[in-house]
């Protein structure tokens, strides 16, 4: 049976970019672990649920319906630590996104970082989506004092679609939809051996993702269908 790791915060992950996903590999019968950096069972942005604004902006029906089945599961309310995740039992690493502030901790888990360079050096399937990107950045392989991703091809979160959401709603929300003062795109054009491999993909509201060898990304929730099937045919 494939199984998949799905890495988590305890708190404000994407609930399209997690639900959507699990959704379509339960399809296919894939076996999904997912982890937190206690054991705890996370919990999505809520925002996303009842509408970041005027009820606007969040998740859809489909995906909120996907998310609900998945509340109900053992392995999504049953986690394992980051430290207990070993990168030999699976065959695809999944790195959802979340822009709210719960995101940080694992944006910034040295734990799960150390975790995501075993997926590199085991050549495993990894997948990334929307702000998922800025951990692979922050994964430095110490043989080299780079980051995994230094000569790969890869999209994110780009700068377009993180400042219109935020001019959008900066005027109720202040910094909800800024992580960090730095742009997503620019954090990770800084970490590749040449920015022109960081892929915006032309019209950015029609789906798309990028694939370089064993990385797949994409670079936020409207790409989420394109992303999880370009993941399943890679493994089927």
């Amino acid at each position: 049976m494939i199984k998949v790791l799905i890495p988590l915060p305890d708190h404000d992950f994407d609930l399209t970019e997690v639900a959507v996903p699990w959704a379509l590999f339960t399809q296919q019968k894939f076996e999904i672990i997912f982890a937190t950096e206690n054991g705890d069972r996370a919990y999505c942005d809520p925002r996303l649920i009842t509408g970041v604004i005027f009820r606007q902006l969040g998740a859809n029906k489909e995906a909120i319906s996907f998310y609900r089945a998945l509340e109900k599961t053992e392995n999504f309310l049953h986690p394992i630590k980051y430290e207990n995740i070993k990168p030999d039992d699976f065959d695809l690493l999944v790195l959802p996104g979340g822009h709210a502030q719960g995101i940080k901790q694992y944006l910034e888990s040295k734990v799960l970082q150390s975790k995501v360079l075993q997926f590199f050096e085991l050549n495993k399937l990894v997948g990334s989506i929307c702000h998922g990107c800025i951990v692979l950045a922050r994964t430095i392989d110490p043989s080299t004092g780079k980051t995994v991703v230094y000569y790969k091809k890869l999209t994110g979160l780009t700068k377009f679609l993180e400042r219109v959401a935020y001019y959008l709603t900066f005027w109720k929300l202040g910094t909800y939809y800024r992580t960090y003062p730095c742009y997503v795109e620019d954090e990770v054009k800084g970490c590749l051996v040449d920015k022109n491999n960081f892929k915006t993909g032309g019209n950015q509201f029609r789906p798309y993702v990028c694939s370089d060898g064993n990385l797949v990304t994409a670079r936020w929730p409207k790409d989420v269908y394109l992303f999880a099937e370009t993941l399943i045919s890679k493994l089927t």
